[in-house]
């Protein structure tokens, strides 16, 4: 998959979940094509770099972008909500180093001193519920529920099961969750990007509908923040709370809504100000 002509001094970041808030596979078009004509004008004009920021495997966000008919390739990936990836210069993904490395084996180290918290909470689910358990090379912990009911109360016992450690997190997406590391999930491997790319909180759109994109719908990760009309309850309040734009549509439909609300006549214009954003110019 061909990339965009790359941007040397990019002035701005923009990330999107996939799944239920930029990909919708019920659509004849999975991700309109007004989508990417926002993105090519936004690089031309705004200098703005875009990626997706998801859960899905790298494979498997490879393989969505083929099947959604992606007429190019985004500008970095976020996979598993903790690694990134960035395109070479014929389209091959590549892992970012050191960030990578250094998860993978913090991940590995930490889950070893976690296993007797895993073990219980795993217990506590197959005692009680009909929730699958899930052990996987790259995600050594996670489950997915029957049902959102019974998904909100293994959550209420894992808060408690969970409460002797602390840098213990999660990351729900409707009947699945996935344990790890609270260091790595969306919010801190987008803040990473930026940093990359040699930007800030105050330069970086984010829009997701889900509960596992709370970390990057912070205003110390992304002074712009949204969520399409399909969001689920607690993240549009989130966002709401925050100043942030719930769109009006649903999917990539609101991805370009929120674009055009945050990049009205053509200034890019973030929503409620965090005192660590104070004074950050418009682009």
């Amino acid at each position: 998959m061909k990339t965009l002509e790359s941007l040397p001094l990019p002035e701005l970041l923009l990330s999107f979940d996939f799944d239920g808030t930029l990909h919708n596979p019920g659509d004849s078009d999975p991700v309109s094509p007004r989508f990417f004509e926002t993105i090519v004008r936004l690089r031309r004009e705004k200098k703005a770099l875009w990626g997706i920021n998801t859960g899905r495997s790298i494979a498997h966000v490879v393989e969505g972008l083929a099947e959604s008919r992606f007429p190019f390739a985004p500008d970095w990936v976020i996979a598993r909500e903790r690694e990134i990836w960035l395109p070479d210069s014929v389209g091959r993904w590549v892992p970012h180093e050191p960030w990578n490395h250094q998860c993978e084996k913090e991940q590995h180290k930490f889950f070893k001193q976690v296993r007797s918290t895993l073990n219980a909470i795993r217990h506590e689910v197959e005692e009680h519920t009909g929730a699958t358990w899930i052990e996987q090379p790259g995600d050594p912990a996670g489950l997915i529920a029957r049902t959102e009911e019974e998904m909100a109360w293994i959550l209420g016992r894992v808060e408690e099961l969970a409460g002797s450690e602390p840098m213990l997190g999660w990351q729900r997406n409707s009947i699945w969750l996935r344990f790890g590391h609270k260091k790595y999930q969306k919010g801190s491997s987008l803040t990473q990007v930026a940093t990359h790319f040699g930007l800030v909180p105050a330069h970086t759109f984010a829009i997701g509908d889900s509960h596992n994109d709370f970390d990057m719908l912070d205003p110390h990760v992304a002074a712009a923040i949204a969520c399409p009309a399909n969001a689920v309850s607690e993240v549009r309040a989130h966002v709401l709370s925050h100043g942030g734009f719930v769109c009006s549509q649903e999917h990539s439909h609101g991805c370009v809504e929120a674009l055009e609300h945050f990049f009205h006549n053509g200034v890019f214009t973030p929503c409620k100000a965090h005192p660590a954003l104070a004074g950050s110019p418009k682009t």
